[in-house]
């Protein structure tokens, strides 16, 4: 729903920064890494992450849209909230978070309070093939293109009577190989796949 929000930063704590925007104040949640990345600056650009729940509509805050898209697969992990990816991100660089995943090094993300040995399996298993580490310069993940794309694939896929699983896992390896497709073509492949 919201990209990103430009302002004033009125106040900002390694929880959580206030960016006055025309006006109005947005309570933004945010990691050490982007607490350390603004913490300095009086005007700031944060990308967004909108959660809307019964109780609440909360904003999530990201120095980089690296940060935002590895908290994005992080809460597609099931067992995996907000909250936890935030803490994710406190605890570890993008950069290790990616190489963590990459090389299953389950023992890493286990050192982040609160996530036992069965949330950091899972968050391996489900993130391995989304994430591609390399050098610094070369880190990729999925553009957020590809994440739509993918997502609006996955959905056709499974209303037409595929597993979710098996439909996952050709998607990702079609878009690995081939890179952006459009919605059709890429439903129209894993259908010849499936």
């Amino acid at each position: 729903m919201f990209e990103y929000v430009t302002g004033k930063l009125e106040g900002v704590s390694p929880t959580h920064a206030v960016v006055d925007n025309n006006g109005i104040g947005y309570f933004i949640n945010i990691s050490l890494q982007t607490f350390s990345a603004i913490d300095a600056k009086a005007d700031v650009k944060l990308f967004l992450h909108h959660v809307v729940r019964e109780d609440a509509q909360l904003l999530y805050g990201f120095a980089t849209t690296q940060e935002r898209d590895i908290f994005r697969l992080l809460i597609s992990v099931s067992g995996v909230g907000a909250n936890t990816a935030r803490l994710i991100l406190s605890s570890l660089s993008v950069t290790e978070i990616q190489a963590a995943i990459s090389t299953e090094n389950i023992n890493v993300i286990k050192q982040v309070k609160g996530i036992g040995l069965k949330t950091a399996q899972r968050i391996v298993i489900d993130l391995k093939d989304k994430v591609v580490a390399g050098d610094s310069a070369s880190e990729q993940i999925f553009s957020s293109a590809n994440n739509t794309t993918r997502h609006e694939a996955l959905s056709a896929l499974v209303m037409l009577g595929f597993a979710k699983s098996a439909a996952e896992k050709v998607l990702d390896q079609i878009l690995k190989a081939e890179g952006g497709l459009a919605v059709e073509e890429l439903i129209k492949m894993a259908l010849k796949r499936l």
